[in-house]
């Protein structure tokens, strides 16, 4: 068996595991990558984006085979199924590898999870999506960015048709880790130095000081910089929020639903050692993920705390001087990271969810000090969650908005942050997306 053929066996299991058992596709292909350290870069790279580009072209890939079989994808038996989808990715998207090749190896996975007799019907839906694939149109918007209908209905009424199309392109992109550095552990010099003596290949952002692009790495473990706790893995609007709660030597700082921790860590960072954060979330599992990230960095102004959000801690109440409400959203605005989201969302959430940020803000809001901060975001770009959250909350509570302007940087501008908030949009802005919005307690 070559390696190629072990490579796809892998993505195989893995999509299995996301298309047929819902599992969360960051957690599983983590895992899995984590499992297989011994393979060649070169083929948990492949592995990588031939599970990514499935998932992301999904809705596509099934208009795709759907044209061209008998036997319709939603019919099929899943083995088959997913083989043909991580396929027909590589038909249409891996330049690389030969057609004969995606074809052949498609028929000995076929045979391998013991379906012998469906490799001549597997072998001819490839072949004919093949010879046809440079005559290939789309009916609509929803399968040319391979993105649910409903969702695309919703951003073209609240972005228009072009902002909407950009954001949908941009989650198809590959995408360069995104990481801040912590300067209490090290000065930008040593860092740049400590990721190119391993080759990495470092661009500076040119928007915020401090956080860097890296490409042609192996896997973030591997990374000195890494372990040492130099660089945290954040993208470029998650940083947006430390600078926007804007935290003063001693300060106390709450996160309320904090994992994995980045928020947390950038604020301690920024406190150099004094004041406390103490970063919260909803159970063990989180906290322990939270701990772990702390323990790489070293801070010791931070600490943790299993406390569900929607729990009014008595012992908080007006004690912190910023309270951090990064809360549980869509999601919509990271689907290029986590392109399962997309398949996972239904329009009933948005408005499930958005009644659980609304209780959760009416607990921790009784958390800061007259005078203090509360810092409410999301990775989202659906406005019931954002915007019309956020004017909830001022007419509910005594809080005004903080002016943000110039405090994100000057690459980043918008006529709202004089109102208290920004809604940052995947391929407008250059980060995922994002809405931060922040408030003063009178």
């Amino acid at each position: 068996m070559t390696k190629e053929t072990d490579s796809r066996e892998i993505a195989l299991d893995i999509l299995m595991e996301i298309l047929e058992k819902s599992g969360y596709s960051h957690v599983i292909l983590r895992q899995a990558l984590n499992k297989y350290q011994f393979l060649e870069k070169s083929e948990r790279a492949f592995i990588s984006r031939l599970v990514e580009g499935t998932l992301e072209y999904l809705l596509q890939i099934d208009y795709v085979i759907d044209s061209f079989s008998s036997t319709k994808v939603k019919k099929m038996k899943p083995v088959i199924r997913t083989i043909l989808r991580l396929s027909v990715y590589q038909l249409l998207y891996m330049d690389r590898v030969p057609d004969s090749a995606v074809c052949n190896e498609a028929v000995k996975l076929a045979v391998k999870r013991k379906f012998t007799g469906l490799k001549g019907f597997v072998n001819g839906v490839l072949r004919n999506i093949s010879r046809n694939k440079e005559t290939l149109t789309w009916p609509n918007t929803s399968i040319q960015y391979s993105m649910p209908e409903w969702i695309v209905s919703m951003w073209e009424k609240e972005y228009g048709k072009d902002i909407s199309a950009t954001m949908m392109e941009s989650f198809l992109k590959n995408k360069k880790t995104t990481v801040r550095c912590n300067y209490a552990n090290g000065t930008k010099e040593e860092i740049l130095k400590s990721l190119e003596e391993q080759g990495v290949m470092v661009t500076e952002s040119g928007i915020f000081e401090g956080v860097l692009y890296l490409d042609k790495y192996d896997y973030l473990d591997s990374l000195e910089a890494f372990r040492k706790g130099l660089i945290q893995v954040q993208d470029l609007s998650s940083v947006f929020v430390g600078e926007a709660a804007d935290p003063k030597p001693e300060d106390y700082v709450i996160d309320v639903c904090g994992a994995p921790g980045g928020k947390s860590i950038h604020i301690a960072d920024k406190l150099r050692g004094t004041g406390l954060v103490e970063v919260r979330d909803l159970n063990t599992y989180k906290v322990e993920m939270i701990q772990q990230n702390i323990d790489r960095c070293g801070f010791s102004n931070i600490r943790t705390k299993v406390q569900d959000a929607l729990v009014l801690d008595q012992e908080s109440i007006e004690k912190a001087d910023i309270v951090i409400a990064d809360l549980p959203c869509s999601g919509l605005g990271i689907m290029g990271r986590k392109p399962d989201i997309k398949y996972r969302l239904k329009p009933e959430d948005l408005t499930a969810l958005t009644s659980l940020q609304r209780d959760i803000l009416t607990t921790v809001q009784s958390y800061v000090k007259p005078g203090g901060t509360l810092v409410f975001s999301t990775c989202t770009v659906n406005k019931q969650e954002n915007e019309e959250n956020a004017r909830w909350f001022l007419k509910q509570f005594p809080f005004d908005p903080l002016d943000l302007t110039g405090k994100l940087g000057t690459e980043i501008t918008s006529e709202t942050l004089k109102q208290g908030y920004i809604q940052l949009l995947p391929g407008i802005h250059p980060c995922d997306g994002f809405f931060l919005s922040a408030f003063i307690k009178r």
